[in-house]
């Protein structure tokens, strides 16, 4: 297939586009760039993009190009950026989003996999949630995740096949890393300070999947038939993979030699605490083959960090913190409150 994939410069389609690669298929990357200094293990492959601010694309910008598959990952990325501008996550994640699954319907484009979240469950307590779950969305990010599903569900027909890929919390090494997501993040404190830092009480769950396990849920949706996932949700996740922050703690105490469990200066208990059922996807798309635990996911963190020559300067720094790289990029002048990059 002929696939596009938006946030292909991302810490996430950095990764999917090798794996969609080996897998035959011809790649078209759609990203503005804004992490372009957040490069850590390697570098993007390179491949024909179409460098068109995703608010901005029409059908006119995909007609022609003869696009099989949209894999749309693009979007502000965690709560924190949601922060920063809460209407901005609105703008890009939902209205973007939908304006871009209607100009790629209108365009011939056949399937349009959405890069949703687990986020979308918020508060779920302790049982399990399946994709039939009531949606209890606690930020802006998780909302925008949820419209946009009702949104492509109206678009969805015999032409045009949206399914819906609802990432649990991401982990891993990547080509374009970041270290403000769970395990990344309590295994850079304990490689650069010693120190397993905690920002919540330790008690809230997360659902855990690796970012080539992400990859390689998308690659195999892609090739499933038509007919059994369309306008489908998935949790993408492995069986066994939901841990309590403190439990993945522990596994990163028990990886890194010599580190001291601490609390954060506001750590209290996190109103996002969920988990998730994973077993749809292993039934419905059985080449999805997921092959990593978060153990083995810290012992790669680990070694990367060290040999990658992690410091607490560099930690400390913008290029692994998204939020920090936007503040960097907009204090400059480099992009404006709109994310948009200046003329200049």
């Amino acid at each position: 297939m002929k696939v596009l994939v938006t946030g292909h410069l991302g810490y996430l389609g950095s990764e999917m586009v090798p794996v969609l690669q080996s897998r035959g298929h011809d790649v078209i990357g759609l990203d503005t760039d804004l992490f372009g200094n957040c490069d850590f293990h390697g570098t993007p492959v390179d491949v024909p993009t179409l460098n068109i601010d995703m608010r901005d694309v029409t059908a006119a910008d995909l007609t022609g190009l003869d696009i099989d598959a949209v894999i749309h990952l693009a979007a502000l990325s965690n709560d924190p950026l949601s922060d920063l501008d809460p209407q901005l996550t609105y703008d890009i994640n939902l209205d973007a989003s939908v304006s871009l699954a209607e100009a790629a319907k209108a365009s011939g484009v056949q399937r349009f996999l959405f890069s949703s979240s687990c986020s979308l469950y918020g508060k779920g307590g302790d049982a399990e949630l399946d994709e039939n779950a009531e949606f209890n969305p606690v930020t802006p990010y998780g909302e925008s995740k949820v419209r946009v599903e009702q949104a492509l569900h109206t678009l969805a027909c015999d032409s045009f096949s949206p399914v819906y890929l609802r990432n649990a919390t991401a982990y891993g090494l990547s080509r374009r890393l970041r270290a403000d997501i769970v395990v990344n993040n309590l295994v850079a404190h304990a490689a650069t300070s010693g120190k397993i830092l905690m920002e919540s009480d330790g008690t809230p769950w997360r659902p855990l999947v690796h970012v080539l396990d992400i990859a390689d849920a998308f690659a195999a949706v892609l090739d499933a038939p038509a007919e059994t996932i369309h306008d489908q949700a998935f949790n993408v996740g492995r069986a066994g993979e939901n841990y309590q922050v403190r439990q993945i703690a522990d596994i990163v105490a028990d990886v890194v030699p010599d580190c001291a469990l601490g609390f954060g200066m506001h750590a209290s208990p996190d109103i996002r605490d969920y988990r998730v059922d994973f077993s749809k996807i292993h039934r419905m798309v059985p080449g999805y083959q997921p092959q990593w635990t978060v153990r083995r996911g810290v012992e790669q963190l680990w070694a990367a960090y060290r040999q990658g020559g992690m410091t607490a300067d560099m930690f400390a720094g913008p290029s692994y913190i998204r939020l920090r790289e936007i503040q960097r990029l907009c204090a400059a002048d480099a992009v404006g409150p709109d994310l948009r990059w200046s003329a200049a």
